[in-house]
């Protein structure tokens, strides 16, 4: 498995990189500290994964995340970030990481995430799942097909998709508010707290129904 490190700190860059290692099976095959030095590394080393800070030299991590769904989308992202997830996991989610997770995380948690996106799931710190629980039912035990219309179902696969409110009223040919509705309902007839775990929600149900 090959990782690309992106963050512009060259401490925590050696630090990933030793953790990687010591992991075993992953492999770290470059490293970048801006936007533009990153998307050359993927050009050039093909990663599965590339690990990327919110704050970068001279750019905006959220602004690479949307580069590479752009022009790389079999790369996974994984934002690790000093900020929390209540400020930015959501937004990294819709830009199309596949996974968010703060600098408190303990080096087990990271490795075990990297390893969970690869495997289709988004993973959210403090948002629900990092991993465990079923991806057919939500908070408590709510039965997802069951539960939702057709039309909601539609908007919860986009989701689980990492696709944003515009490229759905795009897609459905129905304006922002109308998702947004659609959004609003979902979570609340499956009992989600927040954005974070409905993105994590609909990710892992899509997963499990797609094998």
């Amino acid at each position: 498995m090959e990782v690309l490190l992106v963050d512009d700190h060259r401490m925590f860059r050696e630090h990933l990189s030793e953790l990687i290692r010591r992991a075993g099976g992953m492999r770290v095959c470059g490293e970048a500290e801006s936007a533009a030095e990153a998307m050359d590394r993927v050009r050039e080393s093909k990663p599965d994964v590339a690990i990327v800070d919110l704050t970068l030299r001279g750019s905006n991590g959220l602004h690479l995340v949307e580069l590479l769904r752009e022009e790389a989308p079999e790369v996974k992202v994984l934002v690790l970030s000093m900020h929390d997830a209540s400020l930015y996991g959501e937004r990294a989610i819709r830009a199309g990481a596949r996974g968010y997770l703060t600098k408190h995380q303990t080096s087990r948690e990271v490795v075990e995430t990297i390893h969970r996106i690869l495997a289709g799931e988004i993973c959210v710190s403090g948002g629900g799942q990092v991993g465990g629980g079923t991806e057919q039912t939500a908070a408590g035990g709510i039965a997802i097909d069951a539960t939702l219309t057709a039309r909601e179902l539609e908007v919860f696969a986009m989701l689980g998709r990492g696709i944003g409110t515009r490229e759905i009223a795009e897609a459905l040919g129905i304006g922002d508010s109308t998702v947004e509705t659609y959004r609003f309902r979902i979570k609340e007839k499956l009992g989600l707290r927040s954005a974070a775990q409905l993105y994590v929600c609909a990710g892992n149900w899509l997963r499990e129904r797609v094998g």
